[in-house]
């Protein structure tokens, strides 16, 4: 099937910029960390923490005090924003390190954060995941709370339930035993026991792979099972983390003076047993600063729900709300996709969905490519992957993503036959490879006794001695060749050679032991660097990351969404997995189905309903406006009898619709243009539109701006409103005179004589 659209791929690396540009925030100086130095000195002052932060971001940075909820965009820079606002306040003596608590939800988000607060001179700050601080809270407390030793973590639950089974005489298949698995984790997280799962279940409109009561009697005997062998799950960390604070007031008062400021990241995806735990932790407190997406939300299969980050307000009346708009990550074309897919979306996340606007240079349009089954798919991935590493796209740069973990085999294979090297995300760590362990053992042999070390005989710099220490260990200075697992040996003994390049020309002078140093610090934050080869992955695995280019496989019905998405809800929850896998992307974005799943068998597949309309060539419902979709900062306030309410302010961020400049005029906003560029407006359109305000204006006794001010007017006749959902959408036309004046309006706009009549106030 030959391709729907294709692009000229530009040699230029992707994320590179093409010229210098100047480093402040309007000019392309803020970017995702991706693009920040690997070895950044830390800045010199508090003050100096806040440079090259945007309005917005700044406005986070120094929200140090009350509660603070960040409503931020995917590629918008709010990690940069949460740990510049915790640096600044630790640097400014306004925070204590070891009073901060920041959490996550993945050991890699925990890491990254850990690794950019040491950069910024915020080191000793606690940044770990909920289970994470919740397990040191609990192996703390135990002794003092409970008595004993703790009961041992089991890592893996699934033969706890398959023993649970056996005993209830209950067979189950593979893929049943994992569903039940994650149905007693959905039932722990949600805080219901055995006996309530099939009512709860049912509420939710959870789809049991058993029949609930049997789901209910596992859960029973799994619970039995793990205390009869003395062990505890993941879930249980919080649960008895949760149990202990909210029985013990010394212990829970303990706690509460050790850690004084919170800050939650990715607060959408926080289930209720984390927001009970997390509420523990405050107490009566409010200084609490949360960050999140609704349109984020993809893990409410786990019990996640973005409740507690949409009523966050209502929870606290006198929380600052800052709304982060500003896309660094992806061009105007990926974002133009990324919002058309929110425009159609519906539910209560899409009515607090987020407009993004790119702040990066146009790019290259999205690609989309039928092809006839799903292995010619994986070859024609494959194909282009080349022309982008010949290209001198680095495979690190590179993404494949797919729905569901089974699509993952058919593009290993394609990829290898190519002779493309590949990682699989959700792999073992990087630190905890034992290649990477032996080469750190190594390293730190050689910074100790490198005198008296032969292989370092000639080694002159920092590199080369890296380079001569690591070829004892396996790595060559070219790749071997094929895939597999002596390639992946080979990557991992590459990154860190090239660490070592990196380090060196950032610290000119370094020895070994200053480089065993940041190895050591980077394994402790899982700061790991980058490895060469292309990332498959998971829609869901790749929540948080980003690629120069992204492929989306596999983007047809019945994959996406999938099956078994069959409620409104969940349809929603698949559109905004396929929002998080397009904005993915910086700047090539390609989209690909396939119309059978093995080659001769039956074409009868379709492209993904959530392309409708947005894909060349197809058609869809028309997308609403976004309902809070402007950047800006919502100033909180505490109600009190006989007070007004202030107002709230919004700064607003808009782009001309012409050339994309940033226009914060008022005049050049409510045209959504700039004043020098071309307009094409209906010149009698706009004359018949005067002529009926100064008719409306005679009437009713009022200057003619009253009705409508002659901005407005272009406004009207340059966009030509077919509806009164399109008249709304135009600055200028409020509510009140979309009811009083949008009838006349539009019959103008469409070349009929107005009503005439005029509505009373």
């Amino acid at each position: 099937m030959t391709p729907v659209a294709l692009v000229r791929l530009r040699g230029q690396a992707c994320g590179q910029p093409a010229h210098p540009s100047p480093a402040t925030w309007q000019h392309g100086g803020v970017t995702a960390a991706t693009h920040s130095p690997l070895f950044p000195q830390a800045p010199d002052s508090a003050d100096a923490v806040l440079d090259g932060l945007d309005p917005e971001q700044r406005e986070v940075a120094t929200a140090l005090h009350g509660p603070v909820c960040v409503l931020a965009g995917a590629g918008t820079g709010k990690t940069r924003a949460i740990t510049h606002r915790i640096a600044y306040g630790v640097r400014a003596g306004i925070l204590q390190p070891s009073s901060v608590l920041a959490v996550t939800f993945t050991n890699r988000a925990a890491g990254e954060m850990r690794g950019r607060l040491r950069q910024l001179g915020a080191a000793g700050v606690q940044a770990r995941t909920f289970h994470s601080a919740a397990l040191r809270q609990l192996q703390y407390f135990w002794p003092k709370a409970i008595g004993g030793a703790m009961p041992r973590l089991v890592d893996r639950k699934v033969q706890l339930v398959a023993d649970a089974a056996a005993a209830c005489r209950i067979r189950l298949d593979r893929g049943e035993l994992r569903d039940t698995t994650g149905e007693i984790e959905w039932a722990k997280v949600t805080q219901t026991v055995p006996a309530d799962y099939g009512p709860a279940a049912a509420k939710a409109g959870r789809e049991a792979p058993r029949d609930p009561a049997e789901i209910a009697q596992l859960y029973a005997a799994y619970e039995d099972l793990k205390r009869e062998r003395g062990v505890i799950d993941f879930e249980d960390v919080l649960l008895l983390t949760v149990a202990i604070l909210q029985d013990r007031h010394d212990i829970a008062e303990q706690v509460r003076s050790q850690y004084q400021h919170f800050v939650v990241d990715e607060y959408q995806d926080v289930s209720p047993l984390q927001q009970r735990l997390l509420e523990l932790w405050l107490g009566e407190r409010d200084n609490l600063c949360v960050v999140g997406d609704a349109s984020q939300t993809i893990y409410s299969f786990t019990g996640a729900t973005p409740d507690h980050l949409l009523d966050f307000r209502i929870r606290h009346p006198g929380a600052t709300v800052v709304k982060l708009v500003r896309d660094y990550r992806s061009t105007p074309q990926v974002v133009h996709l990324a919002n058309g897919l929110l425009a159609q979306a519906r539910g209560r996340a899409a009515d607090h969905r987020l407009e993004l606007i790119s702040q990066r240079e146009p790019g290259p349009e999205p690609v989309y490519t039928e092809y006839t089954d799903e292995p010619a798919e994986a070859e024609g991935a494959a194909r282009r992957v080349r022309e982008l590493l010949d290209s001198g796209i680095p495979a690190a740069e590179i993404a494949v993503l797919f729905r569901t973990n089974s699509q993952s085999e058919t593009y290993e294979q394609a990829l290898a036959d190519a002779g493309i090297p590949y990682q699989l995300r959700g792999a073992e760590r990087f630190f905890d490879r034992p290649e990477v362990r032996k080469a750190g053992i190594a390293l730190r042999g050689a910074a100790r006794f490198g005198g008296n070390d032969s292989l370092l005989d000639g080694a002159v710099d920092l590199p080369s001695q890296v380079r001569a220490v690591l070829s004892g260990e396996g790595w060559t200075p070219e790749p071997p060749a094929g895939s597999g697992a002596v390639r992946e040996r080979w990557e991992s003994l590459a990154a860190l050679v090239n660490l070592a390049h990196d380090f060196a020309a950032a610290k000119p002078g370094a020895t070994l032991g200053d480089l065993v140093a940041e190895l050591d610090e980077r394994a402790n934050a899982q700061h790991a660097p980058t490895v060469q080869g292309v990332t498959l992955a998971s829609l869901h695995s790749a929540k948080g990351l980003e690629w120069d280019v992204v492929f989306l496989v596999g983007v047809a019905e019945g994959m996406i969404p999938i099956t078994y998405a069959r409620t409104d809800e969940q349809i929603e929850e698949e559109r905004r997995l396929l929002y998080v896998g397009v904005t993915r992307a910086r700047e090539h974005l390609h989209v690909s189905w396939s119309l059978a799943r093995s080659p001769g068998g039956r074409p009868n597949r379709r492209p993904s309903r959530f392309l409708d309309g947005l894909r060349p060539g197809s058609t869809g419902a028309a997308g609403r406006t976004a309902a809070g979709g402007a950047g800006g900062v919502e100033r909180g306030h505490t109600s009190r009898p006989g007070v007004a309410a202030p107002r709230r302010t919004q700064r607003t961020v808009a782009r001309c619709r012409v050339c994309g400049r940033t226009i914060t005029d008022p005049g050049e906003m409510k045209l959504m243009r700039c004043d020098d560029c071309p307009s094409d407006m209906d010149e009698g359109l706009y004359e018949r539109l005067r002529e009926w305000r100064a008719e409306q204006a005679r009437r009713s006794g009022q200057p003619a701006f009253c009705v409508f001010t002659d901005r407005t007017l272009m406004a009207i006749a340059e966009t030509g409103p077919d509806d009164e959902r399109d008249l709304a959408r135009i600055p200028g036309v409020g509510m009140r005179k979309l009811t009083r004046y949008g009838a006349d309006v539009l019959a103008i706009c469409a070349g009929r004589e107005p009503g005439g009549e005029e509505d009373e106030d």
